[in-house]
């Protein structure tokens, strides 16, 4: 475990006493580190001192700071380091000598250049487990390539089958690089615990196209199988019919159907009150109903429509039947399940409190560390005095441009 003394670290949680390295930017790293930093970890973020992670940037709506940095960042230490700099370089593997895990997205070759690459660290960091995300993965004619979330979802099929015929979409969370940094975390937690038994450390490689080809399995399966690419239907899916989102008597919009032969039995019979469509051979099975997928809609959308939204809900919980509200971003804000089940906390900021979602795995009997936001460097010098620095060699590495200046308060 970690030699280096906690200043913002949980005692509550599972990875309480490991220290993360982050050498990160953007969204699959950080939140591969804050979902270790959520279940106890210590992560120290290093930055360059011009300007820190370039998310920092993206815009300033969160009281003059970017919504970007402040969802995956909360709880992380800012320490400003030029790592370029040959005494930055010192100063990071005096770091990772006492760290336990060490997680990158960089650009391509970059943790080679910098001496922190899988072969540097098996020699210099045996202990140290180590995770770096790319956008392609060694080996292949990509490799060598910048890769962001829509490029990547865009190789891999995935706006090929969001959308409607004709007009692709990239899915609105930034999928590919959000399951990048959870493969990564995953990867990360398996590791400790194999360095448990042999001492030893890891070098863990995931990319993200790797990861969303992964998340295309069902469509590569199907298409491999049949030889036929499957054309996207919208709020639905093509594995299913009826199943999508259909409009409402009262001006809403209701999404629901089925996923099984049994379900669309109950929906014809119980909830549409028609069972001769549930003894139609036409719509017998899934197949079927799949092939006939747009008469479908059109007879359940007319009911949807004929009727306001409670009505229907309340009717499809009693059929059985699986049913949800479309709903815009700011409804969810304020939705009421997460309203009853308190799950917004106050996180602080350099410019204040700001509201942030509990983490999504709830530990019994445990509190989530839900630790502040940092400024670019914050925590620069409290860390190199745990490494043994005075004052005076932190000023003297600031005044060469190693590391930044001190947060100013706003």
């Amino acid at each position: 475990m970690s030699a280096i003394i906690s200043i913002v670290s949980s005692e509550n949680g599972p990875l309480a006493g490991v220290t993360v390295v982050a050498l990160e930017q953007a969204v699959a790293a950080p939140l591969c580190t804050r979902t270790l930093g959520d279940l106890g970890a210590r992560v120290l973020k290093v930055e360059n001192p011009r300007g820190g992670d370039f998310t920092r940037s993206y815009d300033d709506v969160v009281n003059g700071q970017a919504a970007h940095f402040v969802w995956l960042n909360r709880g992380k230490e800012s320490v400003a380091l030029d790592v370029r700099h040959p005494d930055g370089r010192a100063l990071l593997h005096r770091l990772l000598a006492r760290a336990d895990v060490l997680v990158s997205n960089l650009a391509p070759g970059a943790t080679a250049r910098l001496g922190v690459g899988p072969d540097d660290l098996t020699r210099d960091h045996p202990h140290l487990v180590s995770v770096e995300i790319s956008g392609y993965g060694d080996g292949g004619p990509l490799s060598g390539k910048r890769a962001y979330d829509l490029l990547v979802q865009a190789e891999t099929g995935v706006c090929a089958i969001t959308g409607v015929p004709g007009a692709p979409a990239k899915p609105g969370p930034p999928f590919a690089d959000g399951t990048t940094g959870l493969y990564a975390a995953i990867a990360v937690l398996g590791a400790l615990a194999e360095r448990t038994a042999t001492g030893t450390g890891a070098r863990i490689a995931v990319s993200m196209f790797d990861a969303m080809a992964e998340l295309m399995g069902y469509p590569l399966t199907w298409t491999a199988a049949t030889g036929v690419d499957q054309l996207p239907v919208g709020m639905g899916s093509p594995a299913v019919a009826p199943y999508g989102a259909y409009p409402t008597a009262d001006g809403r919009t209701v999404v629901l159907g089925t996923t099984n032969d049994a379900e669309w039995q109950r929906l014809a019979s119980e909830l549409l009150g028609r069972p001769d469509l549930a003894a139609d051979d036409r719509y017998r099975h899934n197949p079927d109903r799949v092939a006939h997928r747009a008469e479908l809609d059109t007879i359940v959308g007319d009911w949807c429509g004929s009727r306001a939204l409670t009505d229907i809900q309340k009717a499809a919980d009693a059929a059985g039947i699986g049913n949800s509200v479309y709903r815009t971003p700011s409804e969810v804000v304020e939705h009421p399940h997460l309203a009853a089940r308190d799950r917004w906390r106050p996180v602080d900021t350099p410019a204040g409190p700001v509201r942030a979602l509990l983490p999504p795995a709830v530990f019994s009997g445990r509190t989530a560390p839900m630790g502040a936001v940092p400024a670019l460097g914050a925590h620069t010098d409290a860390v190199l005095a745990e490494l043994g620095l005075t004052v005076h060699d932190v000023a003297d590495l600031r005044a060469a441009g190693v590391v930044g200046a001190l947060p100013t308060e706003d």
